[in-house]
């Protein structure tokens, strides 16, 4: 019968292994060899070790050879195995990524694993793993639109920078408006959801009216304002902003991020802004509305309040609107803008030298 090699253990490698062979939470790879390694080092034969630990000799030979090898580590960790070499070719690949980056089919705006498949005499199953691999994705695309606002860079900044660092004894709202809310009345009743369909809504409806919804949200404790009139000026919009500086106690500035209407700029406004000089606006970029952090709020409630209803009037628009606003306080947070303004700087400068375009003038057509 063959004898395992003979194992001397330090008093260290010794604590180590016992713990392993006791470990309830060490994987049981790992408790197996060390058992092995503790009884070949009372000189036990490599046939006696396997069948008390239930395993095969070579086994017991393998992890004994292992450890004499590499000591702990040459048990802890699996020795690297030789896969078997890749089938497709870097010249492949290459072809498969710039195509994808570079062209479009014949009669087609994008790539797909089939079509590409077909261009390049592989399988659909391989151009998947090579995108998946480059983080290629053609099916998918997302909107954007570049500011041309020859401010941008220091839009940015100044409201970045109200967000992440708000000035003390200050509130701090940002302000939009959702002008043109219909009170959609679908033309069936709304089909309940069942164990095994979704729910049914008619596609067509009947237009019952609209209404002009003003929201303010306060960035530092995330309630909402809101307000609803009949149509969208100047007056509408200075009515608002009465409601919210009353709400204000007097010895707190006031601070607005807003987007570029001209309502947000008339005469009116701007003697209302001299009247009141707590009141300081914000404007963020042209074309940049995502940076009016109340644009999430309304874009939460449409999802969740208005897409999938039925409103007879606007009333009951508006009553659904308040139940979902009273809810959305109950719940609130403050909201934390995470990204920096030289981030986004960086980002659209970087998009903009794709396009081949420096900031001034018209960006380049798309031919």
């Amino acid at each position: 019968m063959r004898v395992a090699p003979p194992l001397e253990l330090s008093p260290e490698e010794r604590t180590q292994l016992e713990t392993w062979s006791r470990g309830r939470s060490t994987p049981q790879r790992l408790v197996l060899r060390a058992r092995i390694v503790l009884r070949a080092a009372e000189g036990k034969a490599n046939q006696e070790i396997a069948e008390e630990l239930t395993t095969r000799p070579n086994t017991v030979g393998l992890w004994c050879r292992r450890f004499l090898l590499l000591r702990l580590e040459g048990i802890a960790k699996d020795a690297p195995r030789p896969g078997r070499r890749p089938r497709l070719s870097r010249a492949v690949v290459a072809r498969i990524v710039d195509r994808t980056l570079h062209t479009q089919p014949r009669g087609r705006t994008h790539w797909s694993t089939r079509v590409m498949a077909k261009e390049i005499g592989v399988d659909p199953v391989t151009v998947h793993r090579v995108w998946r691999r480059y983080g290629l994705k053609p099916h998918l695309k997302q909107s954007f639109k570049l500011s041309h606002d020859r401010r941008f860079e220091e839009k940015v900044v100044d409201v970045v920078g109200l967000y992440q660092n708000p000035p003390e004894k200050a509130i701090i709202f940002s302000v939009d408006e959702n002008p043109q809310t219909q009170a959609l009345e679908r033309t069936q009743a709304i089909l309940p959801m069942g164990k095994n369909w979704p729910e049914g809504r008619p596609h067509d409806y009947r237009r019952n009216g609209t209404v002009d919804l003003f929201a303010a949200l306060n960035i530092l404790d995330g309630q909402v304002v809101t307000g609803y009139y009949p149509q969208h000026t100047q007056k509408e919009f200075l009515a608002f902003m009465n409601v919210l500086n009353r709400r204000v106690p007097l010895e707190l500035q006031i601070h607005v991020v807003l987007d570029n209407l001209s309502v947000h700029k008339g005469e009116q406004v701007q003697r209302w802004l001299r009247r009141h000089p707590r009141v300081h606006f914000h404007f963020v970029p042209t074309s940049s509305s995502w940076m009016n952090m109340v644009e999430g709020w309304l874009g939460q409630l449409q999802q969740h309040a208005l897409t999938r209803g039925s409103f007879h009037s606007v009333p009951e628009l508006v009553q659904a609107i308040e139940e979902y606003a009273k809810v959305s306080n109950g719940e609130a947070h403050p909201w934390v803008w995470t990204v920096s303004a030289e981030e986004i700087v960086r980002k659209v400068r970087k998009i903009r030298q794709l396009l081949g375009w420096d900031g001034t003038g018209e960006l380049p057509s798309p031919g």
